[in-house]
């Protein structure tokens, strides 16, 4: 199997993960804030010489590709790309809502017919979601939702949905519906990447290093804005 160096910087968290056959043998995080910058080129460093340490070729890098932080994404994408370059190894970008619903589905006990909508806080009422289902299924591609207490009955309606990540705070005080569960202390973090990086690169969904950006917050206009100017 493969060996990653995984990165994820899209929210607050900064975390490095190296993966072989299947498992992490490498992990490091800072949940201090938005350090990125300060911190990442050392967890990679660690990782980087934790691999070399055991005489284990590097094989492929993976990044988080948003939704997130501009800063966050930014410095996270610079950073696998000059990996990839220095080492002439390719590059997987894993989106960052689908990594949000590892966890859950790795370690929480939910219903076989829930959906999952993973987010990411934005400004006010705003946030960045997609929904699942068990299978890692688009049910609902990624968009910017400005959140009152109708969002998501379409789903609710039919379906427990389990709502997560940073911008699922500020939605349990709107959503009030009786199929809407909440999970707390849900992060994307570099050491659930690899299984949605290994699914990535056994279909050689390889990204162009030159050329390859994130899925950044900017380039989002939430659902009510853009029919707003759509109307104009």
């Amino acid at each position: 199997m493969a060996c990653i160096l995984n990165i994820e910087t899209s929210t607050d968290v900064c975390s490095v993960a190296a993966s072989q056959d299947g498992a992490v043998i490498f992990q490091e995080s800072e949940r201090s804030g938005p350090n990125h910058a300060v911190r990442l080129g050392t967890f990679v460093d660690e990782a980087l010489s934790f691999i070399d340490s055991h005489a284990i070729p590097l094989d492929y890098v993976a990044v988080s590709g948003g939704p997130g932080s501009y800063t966050g994404l930014r410095i996270g994408v610079s950073m696998a790309k000059g990996v990839c370059y220095g080492m002439e190894v390719p590059l997987v970008s894993v989106p960052t809502l689908e990594l949000l619903c590892v966890p859950v589905l790795l370690y929480k006990d939910i219903e076989d017919d829930a959906l999952l909508c993973p987010m990411i806080d934005a400004r006010r009422m705003e946030v960045y979601a997609a929904i699942y289902d068990r299978a890692l299924r688009e049910v609902r591609p990624v968009q910017a939702d400005i959140i009152d207490e109708h969002s998501y009955g379409e789903f609710l309606d039919k379906h427990p949905v389990y709502f997560f990540g940073n911008g699922a705070a500020k939605c349990k005080e709107v959503l009030h519906h009786p199929n809407a569960r909440f999970l707390e202390g849900i992060e994307p973090l570099a050491k659930y990447m690899f299984p949605l990086a290994e699914k990535r690169i056994a279909r050689e969904a390889f990204e162009d290093v030159a050329y390859y950006v994130p899925f950044y917050l900017k380039d989002f206009v939430a659902k009510p804005a853009r029919d707003l100017l759509h109307n104009q």
